[in-house]
């Protein structure tokens, strides 16, 4: 049997990625995509890629019975939605916003929503109803840090430069999105205040309950289009090698994080859901680079991958990805 699918919000870059996985997904079958702006449309007439593979056309109209909802509409509106709209209880939701990721909003309308990185706790989302997706440099960092914050070594001041292609900004044009402002340029936004702060720290502390360190971030706007590059430093006193055993350890069943001992570079992960990490240590400080395709694993592979295990499908369904080497 098919698992139903709904989408709310078709029109965007993270709904397109949704999309592009969802239409060859041997156990989906689509059945709405809902959006105002293009009801009536096909779907291939918003994302042209995806001519041959769909005569779906976005409707205004929602069934509220489909199997899972996700939901791709822009930050602090996914609340007002489910205000206005009411689905079976049987119905899964998938929340691809900030709206229910802290701790303090995953409580909603009777509905809890569980926080959905599957490297922190992959059980939990099994026996999930409602989950809330992380954001993408949330996802890159936490992935970097888990494993020594559930060692009980993170520590000191954690020290974070992240730079993001230009599909993080969204689909809408903006002063700092049209390529003629982010071509052959880079740009610093948000430094120490960037939103996904609040949810990397609850989820350290979620395994190490003492971590109090400040943790300074600064994220980038890169000149090209998919993928998240972070590179993480703190103090650390044991050697590098003890460093590497403890972040294979830690992620030896995750379906789609890896440990390289070589150097890596956005092109190992870019149109894929993998999350690839690096650790040296030098002059005492243990360094950590972690690279994502943020649309994919940073977004939709992410929520796909949570669906997947909400459903009891093996993790890599539908998610079989290739990389672009070249």
């Amino acid at each position: 049997m098919k698992i139903k699918v709904g989408i709310i919000g078709g029109s965007g870059y993270t709904a397109g990625e949704l999309l592009r996985l969802l239409v060859h997904h041997p156990n989906v079958e689509l059945n709405f995509v809902f959006s105002t702006t293009n009801a009536g449309k096909f779907i291939y007439e918003q994302h042209p890629d995806l001519i041959g593979e769909t005569t779906l056309k976005f409707t205004d109209n929602i069934n509220a019975l489909v199997d899972v909802l996700f939901l791709c509409l822009g930050h602090g509106r996914s609340k007002s939605f489910l205000e206005a709209n009411s689905f079976s209880e049987t119905t899964k939701i998938i929340d691809l916003g900030n709206d229910f990721r802290l701790e303090k909003d995953q409580n909603f309308q009777n509905r809890n929503f569980v926080y959905g990185l599957s490297e922190l706790q992959k059980e939990k989302i099994k026996s999930a109803q409602n989950i809330a997706n992380p954001g993408c440099f949330a996802t890159a960092i936490q992935i970097g840090l888990l494993p020594l914050a559930s060692a009980g070594k993170l520590n000191n001041t954690v020290h974070i430069n992240a730079t993001t292609g230009s599909t993080g900004a969204g689909v809408m044009p903006g002063g700092t999105t049209h390529f003629s402002w982010r071509d052959n340029n880079f740009s610093s936004y948000k430094v120490f205040t960037h939103q996904h702060l609040d949810e990397i720290e609850q989820s350290i502390k979620t395994v190490q309950t003492n971590f109090e360190s400040p943790i300074f971030f600064i994220p980038n706007r890169g000149n090209f289009s998919k993928g998240i590059y972070a590179t993480m430093y703190t103090e650390y006193k044991d050697s590098e090698e003890s460093a590497i055993q403890l972040f294979k350890n830690f992620y030896k069943d995750a379906e789609f994080t890896v440990v390289s001992d070589s150097e890596i570079h956005l092109k190992q992960v870019v149109n894929t859901n993998k999350c690839i990490l690096h650790i040296r240590k030098k002059n005492g400080m243990l360094l950590i680079t972690s690279v994502i395709d943020n649309l994919i694993k940073g977004a939709s592979g992410q929520a796909i991958h949570n669906m997947n295990l909400m459903f009891g499908l093996k993790e890599k369904t539908g998610l079989a990805l290739k990389a672009s080497a070249f």
